[in-house]
């Protein structure tokens, strides 16, 4: 049976419709169909960027795509987290975040060329650090306990190392003075790194230290433990105690994350969301988080977004109680 001209006209433009409609649902379940790039807004070597090779090595096995890590530092995270916020949004650049650079970094620049809510999508988060506050061997205190009793008889003589005014580990010092009421000195460095060694090599004699930047002069012996930052104590020093186990309701577990910019489809997010999870699951990568001090932190998409939320409230009061700023 022939169609009337109008009728085959309207069966082809509906034909034409349902094809360009399929277009998207089939790019969506094809990806990934090219090479992944995962941005670190840090330099090579750091907490973030071990993370980041631990979990991209991973899926690029279970995905059969390259997974490649791009390391943008700069203003403290700002150059590369921006840059993932303006990027296209398609899953295959994705932000390997600390949480440093999305939540605290928001008070403490003028402009950080990102808003940490409204340009990214939340993929999941990928891991905790452990953080702990450390001291040279010959530090008279061996323990938090001991270390405020020190501090009160002697305000401001301890000085405390940090990677840089407005970092983590300086307004988690700045934390553990409020809380513990007492004053240290605050000495920046440029890097977590210059940091611990000068703690190591006694020129100063505290600092709070990821363990994936310091857990390999703990080990050695070249740095004592007085503290654990984390809420919990950590795996990777199950003999440490944590500060809060002295200083009642002190504790923050600092944490990692993926990010996807604004607009990405839903579709792909909760594809990278399984494979994520898949890849926290597995030994092998487990086994090599806890060689950085890290453990797997597994959540959704929106546990991760409603964490951010929480976070930034938290850090805007500590960054206001410190008055720390960077221009």
């Amino acid at each position: 049976m022939k169609l009337h001209p109008h009728r085959r006209v309207m069966t082809m433009s509906l034909l034409l419709a349902a094809c360009c409609l399929a277009l998207p649902l089939q790019a969506e379940e094809r990806f990934p169909s090219k090479p992944i790039t995962l941005v670190v807004p840090q330099a090579a070597g750091g907490a973030n960027d071990a993370i980041a090779r631990v979990i991209g090595q991973k899926l690029s096995q279970q995905l059969g795509q390259s997974v490649i890590i791009d390391n943008r530092p700069g203003a403290g995270g700002n150059i590369g987290t921006a840059f993932v916020g303006k990027a296209k949004a398609d899953g295959y650049t994705l932000l390997v975040q600390a949480d440093s650079a999305q939540v605290i970094n928001p008070w403490l620049y003028k402009n950080t060329g990102f808003d940490p809510v409204k340009d990214f999508e939340p993929v999941a988060p990928l891991a905790h650090a452990g953080y702990a506050l450390v001291a040279h061997p010959s530090f008279p205190a061996n323990n938090v306990k001991e270390l405020i009793a020190l501090a009160k008889a002697a305000p401001g003589k301890y000085s405390i190392a940090s990677a840089g005014n407005g970092t983590l580990n300086h307004l988690i010092g700045a934390m553990l003075e409020k809380a513990a009421r007492i004053d240290l000195t605050h000495i920046p460095y440029k890097g977590s790194a210059a940091a611990a060694t000068d703690v190591v090599g006694g020129q100063v004699p505290l600092s709070v230290q990821s363990l994936p930047s310091s857990i390999s002069f703990i080990k050695s012996g070249k740095l004592k433990v007085l503290g654990v930052v984390n809420e919990k104590r950590v795996k990777a020093l199950p003999d440490a105690p944590t500060i809060g186990e002295t200083i009642k309701g002190f504790g923050k577990t600092p944490w990692y994350g993926m990010f996807a910019p604004a607009g990405t489809p839903k579709a792909v997010v909760e594809r990278l969301q399984a494979e994520v999870l898949k890849a926290l699951d597995d030994k092998d990568v487990i086994d090599k988080l806890a060689g950085v001090g890290a453990e797997p932190f597994k959540g959704s998409p929106a546990e991760l977004g409603a964490l951010v939320k929480s976070d930034l409230a938290l850090w805007k009061q500590v960054v206001a109680d410190t008055g720390a700023k960077v221009d």
